[in-house]
């Protein structure tokens, strides 16, 4: 076992030493009621579902919509709950709630074993985004970081430590940050989407399939809040290990909140954790960029589903803002 200092992050103070799974009940509540009356209201939330690392079911939703039910996106098959008010409803609620069981997800004593890459199978893993290219400057950047480093796993290694030494964590972001990478080159701080969003795009640029999981942390505590606390990491797949998950981006709040350096070796140990290893205590919601949602939302694709997404007569509001866009999510640990 990776030696454990989570402790240092701030959603996951005094973590216990080992910690292998934690469950409990997270509950969604929103309210749009703010919104003008006489307009078509649309709301569109990640809908989690099991895979190895987590178990989601007595899932239930409930509210005064005219209309719910969960459809899945064609590009990358994220559930999708979408509910819509008539433009005549006077109150716009809606709770969701479900169960999970999540376990710490381990990809420890990697091995390369030289099985190259099929780029028509993994050709959406190796593929530009719009805030994600993979030419250019991204692409010179990887390789003068990749050079002298052979395969899928030293050239994946070699990006992460890279990422962890040059990126930094601002919390001035709004949110979890955009994921403009252009940008990041020039000025490589922000949160988690900002470093997921770096470190998958010059994987990509190098050769080696990577994407963004999009999520929610989980409390520790017997009732604790956690609206605003989404957040991303990275995934890279080793051909014969399957998909391993990075997370430079809680190495960098780990760095920020301790105030530690990079020659620490508190950090030296966080960053030996996270590449291959995180925490029990988040859960995915959805992956992939630049979506088409189903049903569509009106205008351009969005740039991710991690947060609630809502539109009113076609207009999207800012799910950032609590006086336009109210919403409360709370997780009970059991």
């Amino acid at each position: 076992m990776k030696p454990f200092f989570l402790a240092a992050l701030f959603c996951l103070s005094a973590l216990p030493a080992l910690a292998s799974s934690q469950s409990g009940t997270v509950t969604m509540e929103f309210d749009l009621t703010a919104q003008p009356e006489g307009k078509t209201v649309k709301l569109w939330l990640p809908y989690p579902v099991s895979n190895h690392q987590q178990l989601v079911d007595q899932i239930s939703w409930q509210g005064d919509y005219a209309e719910a039910a969960v459809y899945t996106d064609q590009e990358n098959g994220n559930p999708i709950l979408f509910a819509r008010w008539k433009d005549d409803a006077r109150s716009r609620k809606m709770t969701l709630r479900f169960h999970v069981e999540r376990t710490e997800q381990q990809r420890i004593n990697l091995t390369d074993r030289g099985i190259a890459i099929d780029p028509a199978v993994f050709a959406r893993y190796l593929a530009a985004t719009s805030l994600g290219p993979v030419d250019g400057p991204v692409k010179a950047q990887a390789d003068a970081m990749t050079a002298g480093h052979e395969g899928i796993l030293a050239k994946a290694r070699a990006i992460y430590d890279w990422t962890v030494d040059n990126s930094f964590r601002d919390p001035k972001t709004r949110g979890c940050g955009l994921g403009n990478v252009p940008q990041l080159l020039n000025r490589p701080g922000g949160k988690c989407a900002d470093i997921s969003s770096l470190y998958v795009a010059l994987a990509r640029a190098a050769g080696v399939p990577a994407r963004e999981i999009l999520g929610l942390r989980l409390g520790k505590k017997a009732t604790t809040d956690i609206t605003g606390w989404q957040h991303c990491w990275a995934e890279f797949y080793l051909p014969g290990t399957g998909w391993v998950a990075v997370d430079p981006a809680d190495v960098r709040k780990a760095m920020l909140k301790q105030k530690l350096q990079l020659d620490d070796p508190k950090v030296a140990e966080l960053r030996e954790y996270f590449f291959g290893t995180i925490d029990p205590y988040r859960i995915k919601l959805s992956e992939g960029r630049d979506l088409t949602l189903n049903p569509p939302q009106q205008g351009l694709a969005i740039n991710y589903l991690m947060y609630p997404f809502a539109q009113v007569d076609g207009q999207t509001i800012d799910w950032l803002e609590p006086s336009t866009f109210k919403y409360r999510i709370t997780f009970d640990k059991n």
